[in-house]
């Protein structure tokens, strides 16, 4: 049996301003841009990767949730409590620079962990973390 990664979501509140990071800062490619009952589902993928995308969605996507539902799902994503993402990179130096330069919100520089990878740490417009990891030689 092989079992393999397809999709994966994070939320965001912005899909304008999540655009403009995941496509223009880190270079992913627009796939699909699908709108439904008011919400809208973007969904990227690195060009290397064409099988693996990432649906940038509504925090809440039920048009029924309630208010208080609604509240919750916001307060969440401005603490930076819902999904996260960990790409790897061959250049983890590298891409901290270009994604700082570009205005990122960085959570921690590069360094080296015990694990056995260089990584570093930002979030994206909506608050969510992303991780870039390089395999360390051993």
């Amino acid at each position: 049996m092989d079992i393999k990664l397809s999709t994966c979501f994070i939320a965001v509140d912005d899909h304008d301003k999540a655009l403009a990071f995941y496509r223009d800062v880190l270079g992913l490619e627009v796939r699909n841009d699908v709108g439904y009952e008011g919400m809208r589902w973007v969904t990227v993928g690195s060009p290397s990767q064409p099988d693996v995308d990432i649906v940038l969605e509504p925090p809440l996507a039920d048009p029924n949730a309630s208010p208080a539902d609604r509240q919750a799902m916001a307060e969440l994503m401005a603490k930076g409590l819902l999904r996260g993402i960990i790409f790897t990179t061959d250049d983890c130096d590298a891409t901290f620079e270009r994604i700082s330069a570009a205005g990122g919100e960085v959570l921690q520089e590069p360094m080296d962990q015990f694990y056995g990878v260089r990584d570093c740490a930002f979030r994206d417009p909506a608050g969510n973390m992303l991780r870039f990891n390089q395999t360390l030689n051993k």
